[in-house]
């Protein structure tokens, strides 16, 4: 049966519970490599506690789809059951994981959120397919990509809101998460829950055509058959979908060390986290001098050995450079020591760095919401470039010029110019929302959408789980401990998956 067009009005209901997942995922992504350097994480080690996002989504999202491709409710649908039950865990998710007292706990309550936010999205990509005739999908993908633009722009500025127009603190004492990013995350899961409410109950679902046939093959297949066959979908993928695979792997790629690495590089390189050599060798004779007292619980002995790292850090890789970049780490322990190792003027060093990190940060959160407010609007305007050339086209020309954006961060002097590179990255995000998953459905059987797109988000979860693997070593022995190779390396692998583009067979191209 063909699918009637729907309204402006009716996609737009469809779409705006994306509006608050996107608070969820833009307030990790902003924040969560600044709340593990908050709590004592040293640069090698944030890659891999990053890595509970991607594997919760390699776990999660097949299932959901497989599942919800199998349910059906008179009130509640097919997808919309999964919306409902993931805004729930994931408002208490974001609700918990900024009062994390320790590094470990933030670790696990990332695993936890990301599995949450991953219940309520995977559905909505399917959600499309399910309602949309194929005339309308670039459009229906489209408003999901200004909703999560939208949803990134206020999420993103909410740590420097609260800071500057509220007067919450942007600094807290060593191993203390700052109350401008505690709140925002509260305000991230009201916006989530109230935002998926709202889709869930403006919309209707229609039930499959043959209800019956429905219910017997849906009970002809028990859950470990299910599983098995869901795992097993990656080895028999239309041929657009195995093409789109490779696109999706280098996309993700420059996306992960943008998300993993930018905090730590802006702050580093474009802000003033210097101090003189003969402070950080201070700071090494008092890490040495409390590691050999005698008796020293473990958690204490832990703490000073994450800051002797940091130390080892700068002699390895800045040994020559006076004054030097210290981390967080190090400021943070050391401004709020009650011991008397440093003198006044040498603790207002520390306090400086700290203060520069955090404005730092503060300041991606504004231009990481410049970058989403770029994708919001450019969201309306894929569809009319993918009409006057084709998708395929649209989808490597804004991969390319987000991938220069990532590029041009190394050659910049002023913070002010972040903002143009990240919104040239938000060009590539607007495509990357919305041009493969345009392409994937028409390519895709209508009543197995739903486990396509979650088999699809294997090609997202896999090339992250390999940059949390590789990136700290490449990292910190190819690129000297300088993140801002690191982005720009993921800028070159942005650049292939555009071009890589060009390759993909689009089966509703005409």
């Amino acid at each position: 049966m063909e699918k009637p067009k729907l309204s402006f009005w009716q996609i737009w209901n469809m779409s705006f519970g994306f509006f608050g997942i996107q608070f969820g995922f833009e307030l990790q992504n902003s924040n969560i490599s600044r709340i593990f350097e908050t709590l004592g994480a040293n640069k090698d080690e944030i890659p891999i506690l990053w890595i509970a996002a991607p594997l919760t989504g390699l776990i999660i999202q097949p299932i959901i789809g497989y599942l919800s491709d199998r349910t059906w409710h008179p009130f509640w649908g097919r997808r919309r059951p999964f919306f409902f039950i993931g805004a729930i865990l994931a408002t208490i998710s974001l609700f918990f994981l900024p009062n994390s007292p320790t590094l470990w706990i933030a670790g696990s309550m990332l695993w936890i959120m990301d599995a949450s936010i991953n219940i309520s999205m995977e559905p909505f990509r399917a959600f499309v397919g399910d309602k949309l005739p194929s005339e309308q999908r670039t459009k229906g993908f489209a408003m999901q990509s200004f909703f999560i633009g939208l949803g990134s722009v206020v999420a993103a500025m909410l740590p420097w809101v609260f800071t500057n127009v509220f007067g919450f603190s942007n600094q807290a004492e060593a191993g203390e998460i700052p109350d401008s990013v505690k709140w925002s995350f509260y305000m991230g899961g009201i916006a989530f829950f109230t935002s998926v409410m709202y889709t869930v109950f403006t919309t209707k679902e229609m039930p499959p055509e043959d209800l019956e046939k429905f219910q017997k093959e849906k009970e002809s297949v028990t859950f470990l058959q299910g599983v098995k066959e869901t795992f097993g979908g990656i080895f028999h993928m239309p041929k657009a979908m195995k093409q789109l695979a490779w696109v999706q792997f280098f996309t993700w790629f420059s996306l992960f060390a943008m998300w993993i690495y930018s905090t730590n590089a802006v702050t580093s390189n474009l802000y003033n986290m210097k101090v003189d050599r003969e402070i950080v060798n201070k700071m090494e004779d008092n890490i040495q001098a409390n590691l050999s007292k005698p008796g020293i619980s473990i958690k204490t002995k832990q703490d000073f050995k994450s800051l002797q790292a940091d130390i080892n850090e700068i002699k390895e890789f800045r040994a020559n450079q006076n004054p030097t970049v210290i981390s967080l780490n190090l400021a943070n322990h050391f401004a709020d020591s009650s011991e008397t190792f440093f003198d006044a003027s040498e603790k207002k060093n520390f306090e400086r760095v700290k203060k520069e990190y955090n404005d730092g940060a503060d300041w991606l959160s504004i231009c990481s919401s410049i970058r989403n407010g770029v994708a919001a609007i450019f969201a309306f305007i894929i569809p009319w470039i993918a009409y006057k050339t084709n998708r395929r086209k649209t989808h490597t020309i804004c991969l390319i010029i987000g991938g220069l954006g990532l590029m041009s961060i190394s050659v910049i002097s002023n913070p002010v110019f972040l903002a143009i590179s990240m919104g040239m990255v938000g060009i590539s995000w607007a495509s990357i929302l919305s041009m493969p998953y345009a392409i994937l459905a028409g390519s895709l059987p209508p009543n197995r959408m739903g486990y396509f797109m979650g088999v699809f988000n294997f090609f997202i979860v896999i090339p992250q789980i390999v940059a949390a693997t590789i990136l700290g070593f490449l990292t910190m022995k190819l690129f000297g401990a300088n993140t801002i190779y690191t982005i720009m390396f993921g800028g070159l692998t942005m650049i292939i998956a555009g071009l890589l583009t060009l390759r993909v067979k689009d089966d509703d191209e005409k």
